[in-house]
């Protein structure tokens, strides 16, 4: 559903400080996910005397380390912003993804924007001037504050998409 008329204000984008804490928790949240999945693995294996899955488990390189990881943050990312169009961070923080005229994005849109994410030290990008990150940028994106959003779109008559977050 397409709002004509209606479009993302700088007043309605979260604050530097709510998306670096977006970015600390989404981190931390990772971590525990990467922890807890390999920890299951391993309780598995020995559970069902897989003695080798377990020690192939915890003999993991640096880089299938980091593989493991960056597979663990993009099924993260992915499915929670494609669903819910938002982590477990900005639900924390009261802020939410959305295309440029406020609506959820699509799947397609959220999966650039996910891959976006690995391009080095982006995750910083937010810190620029305008606050936006490159994966804003590259998928038309904003992280907005919801409870603005909401506000903004019943004075603008546009409630019908807001409602399905």
């Amino acid at each position: 559903m397409k709002n004509e008329g209606f479009t993302i204000t700088d007043d309605l984008q979260a604050s530097q400080l709510q998306r670096f804490l977006n970015l600390i928790i989404d981190l931390l949240f990772i971590y525990i996910l990467v922890l807890s999945l390999g920890t299951t693995i391993i309780l598995v294996a020995l559970s069902v005397d897989n003695f080798a899955l377990s020690n192939w488990v915890t003999n993991l390189s640096a880089v299938e380390i980091g593989f493991y990881t960056a597979i663990v943050a993009f099924l993260y990312y992915y499915i929670t912003e494609v669903y819910f169009s938002r982590t477990i961070a900005k639900l924390l923080t009261r802020t939410i993804v959305v295309n440029t005229d406020g609506t959820k994005p699509s799947k397609r849109i959220v999966f650039i924007r996910t891959c976006c994410r690995f391009i080095p030290f982006e995750a910083f990008t937010f810190l620029r001037k305008n606050g936006l990150g490159l994966h804003d940028e590259y998928s038309k994106t904003f992280v907005v504050r919801k409870g603005e959003l909401i506000k903004k779109r019943k004075e603008n008559g546009a409630l019908e998409t807001v409602v399905q977050f």
